[in-house]
């Protein structure tokens, strides 16, 4: 199926996406703001410039896009168009993520991520997820079950890494 729109519209629509500051990203980094936390924006000396860093927490947020990072939700799906460099394009960011998970893991982060499925399933009422995230960042012990979160074990073992387990890795999705 050939896209919808000319070229010149999908460039102008695509160089519009941006990779930091996106709406997620705000609406979270507010929200553990004003529920107490401080933390540390893009940090380079970090694998993967996590969205947010909490170091007095020892914890790292990431707000993933769907199809940026392959998620398997209803949000992603293949384009129709250009499919080797999109296939090409994805995979290595997936790789890059799995990576990135394992390194942080392996230097005793705790790692979070929003995706933007999660985000969106409370979009009228974000404050229940934005006090998840925060209760995990504040909660050192695993285990704790809530609105769309869950522990992911077999992302963890995707990554490659034997430390990397509930304690140290969860998401929120739908």
């Amino acid at each position: 199926m050939a896209d919808m729109v000319d070229s010149a519209t999908r460039s102008r629509m695509m160089s519009g996406i941006r990779g930091k500051n996106t709406r997620g990203e705000v609406l979270i980094r507010k929200g553990l703001h004003a529920r107490g936390l401080r933390y540390r924006l893009n940090a380079k000396d970090l694998p993967g410039k996590p969205d947010i860093v909490l170091p007095r927490h020892h914890a790292v947020v990431f707000f993933n896009g769907c199809f940026w990072h392959q998620h398997d939700c209803q949000l992603f799906r293949w384009p129709k168009t250009r499919e080797d460099f999109w296939r090409d394009k994805l995979g290595k960011n997936r790789e890059r993520d799995r990576r990135v998970l394992a390194e942080l893991a392996g230097s005793g982060w705790r790692i979070g991520i929003v995706w933007e499925c999660g985000l969106k399933s409370v979009r009228r009422d974000p404050a229940v997820l934005l006090d998840e995230v925060a209760r995990w960042v504040r909660d050192d012990l695993p285990g704790q079950q809530g609105l769309e979160e869950r522990t992911i074990r077999p992302a963890a073992e995707q990554a490659g890494s034997q430390t990397m387990g509930e304690q140290y890795m969860k998401e929120w999705r739908t």
